[in-house]
């Protein structure tokens, strides 16, 4: 099969879960007083939904600018560990131009999907497993923007829901298996709470911060990757 139809193939499966999350973001967005073409803009300019959600909240909250980069960053900066792993399978064809271009499409599940593949990967792959991906996320960002703006109030809070079931999806089954990651998970619920109640000056950015940093702090002192897996997420 041509590595670009490969590539979406694999990534018909995301682009019909980015469709479901995406529309909830769209819902959030025009909640939070962006328009229809505003909240497509952001998913067409990123791809990241914890990132998203968080800048919509930030946006709305009228966060300064410093709060926005540093919360984005510290969301965000895991798809640039992504990146390096995944760059130990690309071919000799991926070139800089190719790398950059990839880069932009670099998600938690197109990095696994990708990951996972046997042999080295081919540029054309890549852009067939984005651009399904990229086109599942921003068709749901506008159909759920689009229906935040024409629907009653109570069926879109309804709706808008189901992002905070996604959330819990994505860390419930991992935390199950892992005790280090239930840890990182609680302590990470445990400072945004505190913060929350005993720090009701500081924004909800600077929360999502220090909370993070508290989270990653605790699990790379006690429960360390071994030397062995690293070797193998890597490869």
């Amino acid at each position: 099969m041509h590595p670009f139809r490969h590539g979406m193939r694999h990534g018909i499966s995301i682009a019909l879960g980015y469709l479901s999350v995406s529309f909830s973001f769209g819902i959030l967005a025009v909640q939070s007083g962006l328009t229809v073409f505003q909240a497509v803009l952001i998913s067409v300019t990123n791809l990241t939904s914890a990132g998203q959600v968080a800048g919509v909240n930030l946006i709305a909250a009228n966060a300064p600018y410093l709060e926005l980069c540093l919360t984005e960053l510290v969301i965000n900066i895991r798809y640039a560990l992504m990146s390096l792993a995944l760059s130990q399978k690309t071919d000799a064809s991926f070139r800089l131009p190719q790398r950059v271009l990839t880069s932009f499409g670099i998600t938690d599940e197109i990095f696994a999907v990708a990951s996972v593949q046997h042999g080295q990967i081919r540029p054309k792959y890549m852009y067939g497993l984005i651009l399904i991906s990229f086109l599942g996320w921003v068709g749901g960002t506008f159909l759920g923007a689009a229906a935040g703006s024409i629907l009653p109030t109570n069926i879109t809070n309804s709706l808008g829901i189901a992002l905070y079931g996604m959330f819990l999806a994505i860390i419930i089954p991992p935390a199950r298996k892992s005790r280090g990651i239930a840890v990182v998970v609680l302590v990470a619920a445990l400072c945004s709470i505190l913060l929350s109640v005993f720090a009701k000056w500081m924004t909800s950015g600077f929360v999502i911060i220090i909370a993070a940093v508290a989270a990653a702090f605790v699990g790379a002192i006690f429960f360390p990757v071994p030397a062995t897996e690293e070797t193998e997420a890597a490869e």
